[in-house]
């Protein structure tokens, strides 16, 4: 799932010689956390609220409310701008993208295209709703986590065993991390099960893999097992 695919395409920007005033406005209009800022259509930094905090931070307790006005609205943003920009190439993986605003501490950042053209922004909203799509969770249903041997048809066991039952599949995830050598997890949400034979199902299931939970979104009811 690439970048360019996710990123938010309709990009609010600020030029580099409007006022921090102008700034603050369009953050609170749009209610967002950061500005790429443009000189003559080229990146050239950007601005966050941090960064507006920390120009503003240093005065605040000595001026008036007249005095802060004022001051905002001299103060220009190439002045208070962040300049050493993070960019995140458009062809990136969304893995690769998370990976580096978790590196670099950031909330999210401006996507590029071959160029170094301004094509997009890209935060950590954008790829928590990636997470939500590729989970399936949009379908609600029911998710069960399990814990099943690495070895050719494991995941397909399961996935038969939840389709006997009327399941259809929204998700199949998978993973190595905490799971013993020789096992791997996997956490697959379906939907249209048969609940008046959930019961039947889950000792099913227990039999094929190690239950680990198993939560019901549709009933709000959670069974921790492990």
């Amino acid at each position: 799932m690439l970048v360019k695919n996710w990123m938010s395409k309709s990009v609010i920007t600020i030029d580099a010689d409007d006022s921090m005033s102008q700034a603050i406005s369009l953050i609170r209009e749009h209610k967002i956390r950061m500005l790429p800022v443009l000189r003559k259509g080229k990146l050239v930094g950007v601005l966050s609220n941090t960064d507006l905090k920390r120009a503003s931070a240093s005065d605040a307790t000595s001026l008036d409310v007249h005095e802060l006005l004022y001051l905002i609205s001299k103060v220009k943003v190439k002045d208070i701008m962040t300049k050493e920009i993070i960019t995140i190439p458009f062809d990136f993986t969304v893995e690769e993208a998370a990976l580096l605003l978790i590196e670099k501490k950031i909330s999210g950042a401006p996507v590029v295209d071959e160029k170094g053209r301004l094509v997009g922004i890209i935060t950590r909203d954008d790829l928590l709703k990636v997470l939500i799509s590729l989970s399936g969770f949009g379908k609600k249903g029911i998710q069960f986590a399990l814990q099943i041997e690495d070895r050719p048809g494991s995941i397909k066991d399961v996935t038969d065993i939840i389709r006997s039952y009327g399941g259809r599949i929204a998700s199949v995830l998978g993973t190595y991390e905490s799971a013993p050598a020789g096992f791997r997890r996997v956490y697959v949400r379906a939907y249209d099960i048969e609940r008046e034979r959930m019961e039947q199902l889950k000792e099913e299931l227990k039999q094929a893999a190690t239950m680990l939970y198993m939560v019901d979104h549709r009933e709000n009811k959670r069974e921790i097992y492990s």
